[in-house]
């Protein structure tokens, strides 16, 4: 007899001849939902332990952020007023000649310092020389003259004496005498001049400076209507800085300028980076610029080394104050008139402050700050109130960079030392990448880290 038909029976008939059977669908789908189970159970627990792992502390708690400190100190602060200016030489000269004529010397070297009186040109000198000798032997002439008249007037005088000559010719003698001096002072001026235009043929340094490039080459006929000139001077020893400082800094400087006080000034270049010279405030413009709302004023600088130019680009920083004692924080540990303090238990606690003026790489404050205390200087964007902090020492750890940056240089030059013409040619055609393969691969063979290659393949 056929096995009963179980399609439409239900299960819960224990009676059933199909009592007891699961059909293989309904088991695949029990299994695909245990499966289902386990997995988001495990996505769960693991979901809860990651924190506790990532912090690398029992519970999950929040991990100690890495940061830098300096220090709160009390210290003398400048008040310093930044400005932007140019160099300006304190004389400046265009050398021309004072008479016409050939260019037959040249004295001096382009860019040389020269001293006022210092010979540096000759022109031809042979006309000149000429008209000097020719007014030198008129004024001879009638020397002898005026010599001989003086005589033959002495003689008159005796003749009148003895009532020999009549007194119309004495007088006569007499005026023909002063007209040989008028001739003869005429012909000492006349003299003078010539002299003066010989010497002219030598051209001489009117101040004493810095010379430029030439505007005239030997062989060229130079007149004093040139406009270059034969070269130019600039006196650069002292030379003036011309900037100008905001109109409410001015009550300040002439208040101190009245007590005697010199207000200290500092060139630095381009970048701020590099201290060029210390000088102090001199001359105050007459009249102030209502366009900017500036007073141009004028420093002056030494320059012994001769490193500042005229029309030279330097940042100023001139000192109008000094404060004393004042309580100062590093620049970088401001941040929204906010600090960091790092307190003792290692958390950080945000103060808020006045922030002052600004001097280097601090700044004056105002506000509940123990002196020697330890504010965040870097990794303030990580931080929150309470939040807990490790320091680490920003010095030590940019020396030991370096050093490794030095120990990398020196391996790779000394690979390079070993290196035969064949590989230097093959080298220097390499891209970036395959020159770090190449010294990885030197390295490899010579039995070093392949870490220690590719240092000194950068």
């Amino acid at each position: 007899m056929s096995s009963p038909q179980c399609c439409n029976r239900p299960r819960a008939f224990d009676g059933h001849p199909c009592a007891g059977r699961v059909r293989p669908a309904a088991m695949a789908v029990v299994l695909v939902l245990a499966l289902l189970a386990a997995v988001g159970g495990w996505w769960y627990l693991r979901g809860q332990g990651a924190p506790a792992a990532a912090t690398g502390r029992p519970g999950g708690g929040p991990s100690a952020q890495p940061v830098s400190v300096g220090k709160v100190e009390r210290r003398d602060m400048r008040v310093l007023v930044s400005a932007i200016g140019t160099m300006n030489a304190r004389a400046t000269a265009v050398v021309r000649t004072k008479v016409v004529g050939e260019l037959r010397a040249l004295r001096f070297k382009e860019g040389d310092e020269v001293q006022a009186g210092q010979l540096l040109a000759e022109i031809d000198p042979r006309s000149y020389q000429a008209a000097f000798d020719q007014a030198q032997g008129t004024l001879l002439r009638d020397q002898a003259l005026l010599q001989n008249a003086r005589l033959d007037l002495q003689r008159y005088k005796e003749l009148l004496a003895q009532d020999s000559i009549a007194s119309q010719q004495v007088d006569t003698q007499a005026a023909l005498v002063r007209q040989y001096e008028g001739t003869v002072a005429a012909d000492k001026a006349q003299l003078d001049a010539a002299r003066l235009q010989l010497d002219y043929t030598r051209v001489k340094a009117p101040i004493a400076g810095r010379l430029g490039l030439r505007g005239a080459d030997l062989g060229n006929v130079v007149n004093p209507s040139d406009a270059n000139g034969i070269v130019t001077i600039t006196q650069l020893r002292p030379i003036d800085a011309v900037f100008a400082v905001p109109q409410a800094q001015l009550a300040r400087i002439r208040e101190r300028q009245a007590a005697g006080a010199e207000l200290p000034v500092e060139l630095w270049d381009r970048e701020q980076r590099q201290l060029l010279a210390h000088g102090r405030l001199g001359a105050l413009d007459n009249a102030i610029d209502t366009t900017t709302d500036t007073l141009r004023v004028k420093a002056a600088f030494a320059n012994a080394d001769g490193r500042l130019f005229p029309n030279q680009f330097v940042n100023i920083r001139l000192q109008v104050d000094k404060l004393a004692g004042a309580l100062t924080v590093p620049v970088a540990a401001v941040q929204n008139n906010y600090v960091y303090l790092v307190q003792d238990d290692g958390t950080v606690t945000q103060r808020r402050l006045k922030v002052g003026v600004t001097d280097g790489d601090r700044v004056s404050v105002e506000g509940e700050l123990p002196e020697g205390a330890q504010v965040v200087t870097d990794g303030l964007d990580r931080l929150r109130e309470g939040a807990k902090v490790t320091v680490i020492d920003a010095q030590a750890a940019a020396a030991r960079a370096d050093q490794a940056a030095q120990d990398a240089g020196q391996r790779r030059a000394e690979m390079m030392k070993n290196l035969t013409p064949e590989q230097r040619e093959k080298l220097a055609k390499m891209t970036p990448d395959e020159r770090k393969a190449f010294f990885r691969g030197l390295r490899a063979q010579q039995g070093a880290p392949a870490g220690a290659a590719s240092g000194a393949a950068r």
